[in-house]
């Protein structure tokens, strides 16, 4: 569930001004004391987006082998709405699933639609350890939960707080699981990511694909701690919203179904679980010559304004676009850093000194200057001997 996907100044963020991409699991951003009663029912209302079915299985199925015996953790999903809740019930004896657990956040607009709730504002969750041998899937697609949960040792039952996935309940269970998958909100990412670093949790989930270039984020990718998933590599995708969402953009629509959608661009699985697509090399055909690539004034490197321009015969540091960490394979390249405008904040010093950064007489930050001009954001790398 994502709202539109825009790169947002850190200064909205900190305000509060940027749209919430809220799916059911967590507090929406803090607001200015006078507006945060109407912010909150505004961004909810604006932002609970739900991910399509297949782009889950899709996914998932790259990963299947390493969901046996596992506890897996849906934490911003609402079961009664979630296709990620979903697909690991409709696949729990396919994947071989231990348990799967999911919470909802108290401020979704569908909260308490499908399930008879004491108010609408009520965080719940479900427990599934067993799943019958009839199907459970209905003619609309969604899920017979109640026969799901009659079932000895499932379970449903109220959340004590507001099912945020910050708070010390939903750590709690976080504690509890193998593996986390969900769609957390993009204005969060920065923190969700960080709390499954902390609690040392495998994960897939989606999220933006600047997300790569957090100062939080990029040194996840670079120590090969977080990678893009195989099933999504561009173009763009389709959310289901609510009813009451406005549909005044041309990539929004109604469905076959009568259900309202929005189509996202630059969306993508981040994932520490790995997959057989992953282990493969680029194949470098092209040759260095110093016409073809010219070297930075500001770092020792050469850019390379293509990944499938990088030469096979050239050992130093190479500046290539952010799109190299779809090919990007650990064990034919080094990552070195990012090169962007908060680089002499964001990496290192002895990297800095590695690269031989020298910063400009007109203060152009961290990227790469070529001729006089600023480059793009680039990651530098350098090839490994295989």
């Amino acid at each position: 569930m994502f709202a539109e996907i825009k790169v947002f100044p850190e200064a909205m963020i900190r305000e509060g001004t940027m749209p919430f991409e809220a799916e059911t699991g967590r507090s929406p951003l803090k607001t200015k004391p006078g507006n945060a009663t109407l912010n909150r029912a505004f961004l909810v209302k604006k932002d609970d987006f739900y991910t399509q079915y297949d782009d889950i299985a899709k996914e998932m199925s790259q990963h299947q082998d390493q969901f046996n015996g596992k506890v897996v953790l849906c934490n911003c999903d609402d079961p009664y709405e979630s296709a990620f809740f979903r697909f690991f019930v409709s696949n729990f004896e396919k994947f071989g699933l231990a348990k799967l657990i999911s919470t909802c956040y108290a401020g979704s607009s569908l909260a308490g639609k499908e399930c008879p709730l004491k108010e609408s504002t009520t965080a719940y969750k479900a427990v599934v350890t067993d799943t019958p041998d009839i199907p459970l899937t209905r003619p609309d697609g969604s899920l017979d939960i109640e026969a799901l949960l009659a079932l000895e040792g499932n379970s449903f039952t109220y959340l004590a707080g507001d099912g945020d996935f910050r708070s010390e309940e939903c750590k709690n269970l976080l504690q509890e699981a193998d593996i986390v998958a969900t769609n957390p909100p993009f204005s969060l990412f920065r923190e969700f990511i960080n709390q499954l670093e902390q609690y040392k949790k495998q994960f897939v989930i989606l999220g933006n694909m600047n997300a790569a270039t957090y100062k939080e984020v990029f040194p996840l990718f670079r120590d090969n701690r977080v990678w893009y998933g195989e099933s999504i590599r561009s173009g763009d995708r389709k959310f289901h919203v609510p009813n009451d969402y406005p549909l005044n953009a041309a990539n929004c629509g109604v469905d076959e179904l009568g259900r309202r959608f929005i189509r996202v661009k630059g969306v993508r699985w981040f994932t520490n679980l790995e997959s057989k697509e992953r282990k493969g090399s680029i194949e470098l055909t092209r040759n260095y010559t110093p016409d073809a690539y010219p070297s930075y004034e500001n770092y020792d490197a050469i850019e390379v304004g293509r990944t499938q321009d990088i030469p096979y015969d050239y050992d130093g540091v190479m500046g290539v676009p952010i799109t190299f960490l779809d090919k990007y394979n650990p064990r034919q390249f080094q990552i070195v850093m990012l090169a962007n405008g908060n680089a002499r904040t964001n990496v290192p010093a002895e990297t800095l000194a590695e690269v031989n950064y020298r910063p400009h007489t007109d203060d152009r930050g961290g990227v790469g200057i070529v001729n006089g001009r600023r480059s793009y954001a680039r990651i530098l790398i350098r090839r490994k001997t295989l």
